[in-house]
């Protein structure tokens, strides 16, 4: 059966459909045949890989590969120490992505527990209790306040019930239900008032319903499907990484082998050749590399984490660094979550309420001053009415944490109790002092009229001072038609049309600002007016004022989002609330430019993939969406090259987060199946908490750069210098054993201090890169070449220098080859300080990153030790360095770093000047 049909039918029409008498159920053997027919009203998993398989599978990695080679040749070169190192590598990272796979994989699992455990159902004219899974489509089911709906129902009797959807629609107000049919072309799931969907939670009332999708037939199997079946994207950097190792490995065997044969035919040995060149390709492969992401990501998620963010997934911190696009859940995220009363309108005045979220701390103002109650009897009279026609409850606790801390006064922490609407009056009532407990000896409840859907009002009736009195509160439209008076200025005056029309226009102005606008009433009884007579004491009622309330945005997001827009990053809000109200929320975050658009679900429906595609740039609101929209939404923005950030905390939120290059979902409010699908957990629900950890992911990656371009440029200059070498006849200028300590010592630390460096000052001032941008962009392949280059020709020429002064001895080799691994090392101590920087040394204080300084002190007292230490000096094939030596050593050492930073400056010079000449030149145009 089409979905749109079930809603448009009358619940006769329904049951007729589904051949079911509505007061006898279905038969057992009707229930066998669909049974048969449907299957299990449950959740249906895809087969998944073992355990096992799921493990190994982490091993097939081009670089994995390689690296298990490169440690077979560490143990064949007696190099153990590496060896090991590198297996512990390959193993860490193995167990890693297992952990990350393994829970990605969870997600459904967690789905499926928001399925009702059990139902009651009548079958054959009976109530019997079942497992939920047991339900067929046709089943009468029964359902009453605080049961999870078991499968999709059409409600053919409804009684003040209220449903909370937010799981599945986004909306944070409980929904009411009816029982009549729909006329509408196209209704979004919120709604649909006719219909209960599966896992949604009765906060109200109760009902009977027939049974109309079951299992993966309804929108929760649907949002399963999605779940299944989106592709979990793999990150820029994991894609970036595979495509690194495999250049560098090809490049450093090529090389590798062009050293080990140029040798040869300069007369070099061939097994001493062979050796050099298995330690160069070893040297020259990074496989620290991998390791040193790891803990430069592990290092930030610990950031991370005391920034309110929990990173589930770790190659997901980097790509946090290239969204251009965060699609946001409004409620909860970009808003408080907790209905506040910011306006009241009274008499003809507007007032303003302050206060933050449920906290009774707020004033109530007029023109800027406080109202005193005690000269407005009209507000005192609006106050009781909003605390007394009313079953919520606000609540004050301490949290246990803060509690046994005792330092000092502890602030309390309210919340409510009851429905948001009701709780936002009780507040209200707080902020002026009146509360239930203020007002309990003088008003005694005798009894209610309940709201729901068709009455749309509530009304309380109360004993005060020998007399009574009835409250009534809801929409204004129903609430005025039962008003033949009015309270102004304190006093009860007949409602004439004119003052009516002041109360309609105050209700439209209000809702053109998308606050949730209710009306209060109130009338003395008569001792002849009976309680049963509902229709007459709900009449001639004495109209008070209105109340405007809404979900109020979060102080912090208006910024966050102007750091967004500096970043270069566009938010885009995604709700399935209404459309004037994500519209106006979205103008006071200033989320949409002068000719942004909005858009809602049912115009989404009316377009193409293609057509989508051509607005979504333009679109920054998307309202009452359901979660097939989120995903097109995601995949469209996907599809236009941008890195995309979705946001959520319900189910219907998991597959567009799944889908997503970076999934987010809310600690607080979000629920398992939406954090199994997401890669960043935030602990406080806030979308500024976003922002910083964007700004960790940008600086995660920048360390990420600084680290490649620091091992690679050190790899080519051990490359250029037996290369050089062996192009122009020259002795080794290094021997194996030299070569895979410098690999060992320089590569290890000094790159590790690197991946916790600070981040640079403009981090947020730059635009996001993009997802393909080559990992070596930005100059950085030339700066990896040309200081290996000159790093590598330093180095030789220090060897030459040296090797003159006694060309014909094997003590002269030794000591030249000695300066040669001394320039070497230095050389490249010196170029770390230089990697912090996108321009120069000079630009950032060298001694900043204390780890990094501790790193190179560490290195350098452990060349001194091969070098000075007489037992690994014929280890190492060194010697001691005199004066002399190590002054050709540190100058040529130094060449590289500062030769470049000395031509950065002057270029950043020339570029001075010519911007002043160029303003100048336009001054003097303009005069």
């Amino acid at each position: 059966m089409d979905q749109k049909n079930w809603y448009h039918m009358a619940a006769a029409e329904s049951a007729k459909t589904q051949g079911v008498v509505p007061a006898q159920g279905l038969t057992w053997e009707e229930v066998g045949a669909r049974r048969e027919k449907y299957g299990p009203n449950e959740l249906t998993e895809k087969r998944s890989v073992s355990l096992i398989a799921l493990f190994f599978n982490q091993f097939k990695d081009f670089m994995v590969l390689v690296l298990m080679a490169a440690t077979l040749i560490s143990g064949l070169l007696g190099e153990y120490l590496d060896a090991i190192t590198i297996i512990a590598i390959i193993v860490m990272n193995g167990v890693l992505g297992f952990i990350q796979e393994f829970r990605a994989e969870r997600s459904l699992r967690a789905l499926k527990e928001l399925s009702a455990p059990t139902a009651k159902v009548i079958r054959e004219g009976e109530l019997v209790l079942l497992a939920a899974r047991e339900l067929v489509p046709g089943d009468i089911v029964l359902i009453e306040s605080g049961d999870r709906i078991p499968a999709d129902i059409r409600w053919i009797e409804a009684n003040s019930l209220y449903v909370e959807e937010s799981a599945l629609t986004g909306e944070s107000v409980p929904v009411g239900k009816h029982t009549d049919a729909l006329q509408e072309g196209e209704v979004p799931l919120g709604d649909q008032k006719n219909i209960g969907f599966m896992g949604t939670m009765v906060t109200r009332g109760t009902a009977k319903g027939i049974v109309i999708r079951t299992g993966m037939e309804t929108e929760m199997g649907k949002i399963a499907d999605l779940i299944q079946n989106t592709d979990t994207m793999e990150t820029p950097l994991q894609h970036r990484l595979e495509q690194l190792g495999k250049i560098l490995i090809a490049v450093a065997i090529g090389l590798t082998i062009m050293v080990v044969v140029a040798g040869i035919m300069h007369g070099q040995p061939p097994y001493a050749m062979f050796l050099a060149g298995v330690s160069l390709a070893v040297a020259a492969i990074p496989e620290g590399l991998p390791a040193i992401v790891t803990i430069a990501l592990a290092l930030g998620v610990q950031r991370m984490i005391k920034r309110k963010a929990i990173v589930r997934k770790l190659p997901s911190v980097e790509t946090l660094g290239c969204a251009s696009v965060i699609c946001s859940d409004k409620t909860g995220t970009l808003t408080q979550n907790k209905m506040t009363v910011t306006h009241v309108w009274l008499g003809g005045d507007v007032l303003e309420v302050t206060g933050d979220g449920y906290e009774p701390s707020g004033q109530i103002l007029s023109n800027g001053a406080l109202v005193d109650l005690r000269q407005n009897q009209s507000l005192r009279r609006l106050l009781q009415i909003a605390v007394l026609c009313n079953n919520a409850h606000l609540h004050e606790e301490i949290p246990e944490q803060k509690r046994k801390a005792g330092k000092g006064p502890v602030k309390p922490v309210y919340s409510i109790k009851g429905d948001p609407t009701e709780g936002a009056l009780v507040v209200l009532g707080a902020k002026a002092g009146i509360t239930r407990h203020s007002l309990d000896g003088l008003y005694e409840r005798k009894g209610e009229l309940p709201f729901d859907s068709d009455r749309k009002r509530m009304s309380v009736l109360l004993q005060h001072q020998g007399g009574r009195l009835l409250f009534t509160k809801g929409a204004p439209d129903v609430v005025l038609e039962k008003c033949s008076y009015v309270l102004w200025d304190g006093k009860v005056i007949p409602f004439t049309p004119t003052l009516k029309q002041k109360v309609i226009a105050a209700n439209e102005g209000m809702a053109r600002s998308a606050l949730r606008v209710l009306g209060l009433a109130y009338k003395e009884l008569k001792p002849s007016d009976r309680e049963d007579t509902t229709h007459i004491l709900e009449n001639q009622l004495v109209f008070v004022g209105l109340t405007g309330m809404i979900d109020p945005p979060r102080k912090e997001v208006r910024d966050a989002i102007q750091t967004c827009k500096r970043a270069g990053i566009k938010t885009v809000m995604i709700t399935g609330d209404h459309q004037s109200t994500a519209e106006a929320i979205a103008r006071q975050l200033g989320m949409v430019p002068q000719n942004g658009m909005s858009m809602n679900g049912q115009q989404l429906n009316a377009l193409s993939d293609d057509e989508l595609d051509e607005k979504s740039d333009h679109v920054y609101v998307y309202a009452r969406v359901s979660p097939e929209h989120k995903l097109r939404i995601v995949k469209s923005l996907q599809r236009k090259g941008h890195v995309v950030a979705m946001t959520g905390d319900g189910v219907n939120d998991a597959p567009a987060i799944k889908a997503a290059d970076i999934g987010i979902s809310m600690g607080i409010t979000g629920t398992d199946v939406t954090k199994e699908a997401s890669a960043l957990v935030l602990s406080d629900d806030n979308f500024a908490t976003i922002v910083s950890a964007i700004e960790e992911g940008r600086g995660i990656y920048e360390n990420i750069r600084k680290f490649i371009r620091y091992l690679l440029a050190s790899n080519v200059g051990e490359i250029m210098t037996m290369f050089l070498a062996m192009m122009m006849g020259m002795p080794l200028p290094l021997v194996p054993i030299q070569i895979l300590w410098v690999n060992l010592v320089t590569d290890g630390l000094p790159a590790m201090a690197l991946g916790v460096d600070q981040a640079e000052k403009d981090l947020m001032q730059q635009k996001p890169r993009g997802a393909k941008e080559n990992i070596f962009a930005r100059r950085l392949g030339w700066k990896v070449v040309s200081r290996g280059i000159l790093i590598g020709v330093c180095t030789l020429a220090a060897f030459w220098i040296t090797l003159q002064q006694n060309p014909d001895s094997a003590e002269g080799l030794v000591r030249a080859q000695t300066v040669a691994f001394a320039t070497l090392v230095m050389a490249q101590l010196i170029h770390v300080f230089d990697c912090r920087s996108s321009r120069s040394i000079f630009h950032r204080n060298p001694l900043q990153n204390k780890y990094l300084v501790l790193a190179v002190i560490s290195s350098v007292v452990l060349l001194l030790g091969v070098l000075y230490i007489e037992a690994l000096q014929p280890v190492f094939k060194t010697m001691a360095l005199g004066f002399d030596e190590w002054l050709i050593t540190l100058v040529f050492a130094a060449i590289p770093t500062f030769l470049f930073g000395l031509g950065s400056i002057l270029t950043t010079q020339r570029r001075k000047r010519r911007k002043l000449v160029s303003g100048y030149r336009s001054n003097t145009a303009a005069r």
